[in-house]
């Protein structure tokens, strides 16, 4: 039964190099182990050797049994970068990712977009799907502290919609971090709580209904979402602002989502089974931070209770429908 790890992180060396040597928001440090740190407002990251590294990748991948997976950039993203940068580094990493696919068969990838610039955005994503042949792209829950459902926005869900896209919602550093600063509640809790209100907020807004031919993939089993979306629906029914831009209640739009596993506990996986179907969760290992683990990915996937049927569904067959790619290496 084959794995696509459909969440999981890769920085490739160009853009380290790139974050090196010109004038960046990201200080570039090094750990005692002698790996990069990426230094940014409100966080950092450890960039591991699994991080940077394709062919040691590759062959963790080999050794642990996953057959392929969908490689994203991580935070800081590019937009935190001055718009022109923005849109260099994202041209420079979509090149990266399409060699990376085109040279190797355990990988398939996700573009990245200088956010900050939303035509800039569409102009990229255009050609990550029509030049380097990329199934979309990863949105971050915010952009600069804008919410992805602003209008600012709307010109690259058109193109999006146009191209039959899938965007992928990662979380970002979360709006009012400030009551987040110790015991890393900032990724325990913000990350998932981020993610959360971007997808709430573009369901009210209308975007998903606006443009219905984005297939939108949400993080970490949608952050909050199963669980909420009772009471969503019923802010639907009790608020008129709630129904001005939909026609349905919003779990309904929030069913036509897919939702990764990277929350291991399979009473939490259980949930979004229910909500959305077995047919719209997709694996993820959140692999190779130091909170993820392709281990836990696969244990929490086979103690789940669900029809063998469902479960090699969630392990490989729902990303290849929905990326259009094969699980063979």
């Amino acid at each position: 039964m084959p794995v696509i790890d459909f969440h999981n992180h890769y920085y490739p060396p160009a853009y380290l190099d790139a974050l090196r040597s010109k004038p960046t928001s990201v200080k570039v440090g090094v750990d005692a182990e002698g790996n990069p740190l990426l230094h940014y407002p409100g966080d950092y990251n450890i960039v591991v050797r699994g991080h940077r590294d394709i062919d040691y990748r590759e062959q963790v991948l080999a050794d642990l049994g996953v057959d392929k997976q969908v490689v994203t950039l991580t935070t800081p993203g590019t937009h935190v970068e001055t718009p022109a940068l923005a849109a260099e580094l994202a041209r420079l990493v979509n090149d990266a990712f399409a060699d990376v696919v085109a040279t190797r068969h355990r990988f398939a990838a996700l573009a990245t977009l200088p956010l900050n610039d939303p035509e800039a955005s569409a102009r990229e994503l255009e050609r990550a799907m029509t030049k380097l042949h990329l199934p979309g792209a990863m949105l971050f829950s915010n952009v600069n502290g804008v919410a992805l459902a602003d209008r600012r926005f709307w010109p690259l869900y058109e193109r999006a919609n146009d191209l039959g896209a899938v965007l992928y919602i990662h979380p970002n550093h979360p709006i009012s971090v400030e009551a987040m600063t110790e015991f890393w509640l900032m990724p325990l809790v913000g990350f998932l709580m981020d993610t959360t209100l971007a997808a709430a907020h573009l369901v009210f807004a209308g975007v998903p209904r606006r443009f219905p031919r984005i297939r939108w993939v949400l993080c970490h089993l949608g952050g909050a979402i199963p669980y909420l979306a009772e009471r969503l629906d019923r802010g639907f029914h009790a608020f008129k602002e709630c129904r001005e831009h939909i026609d349905r209640p919003p779990s309904e739009y929030l069913k036509e989502f897919y939702y990764d596993t990277v929350n291991f506990d399979t009473d939490a996986l259980k949930l979004a089974v229910q909500f959305a179907g077995a047919e719209k969760v997709v694996a993820g290992s959140d692999y190779p931070h130091q909170i993820g683990s392709i281990p836990s990915m696969l244990s929490s996937l086979e103690a789940l209770d669900v029809t063998p049927a469902e479960r090699e569904a969630i392990r490989s067959g729902n990303a290849m429908r929905l990326l259009g790619i094969s699980a063979k290496v």
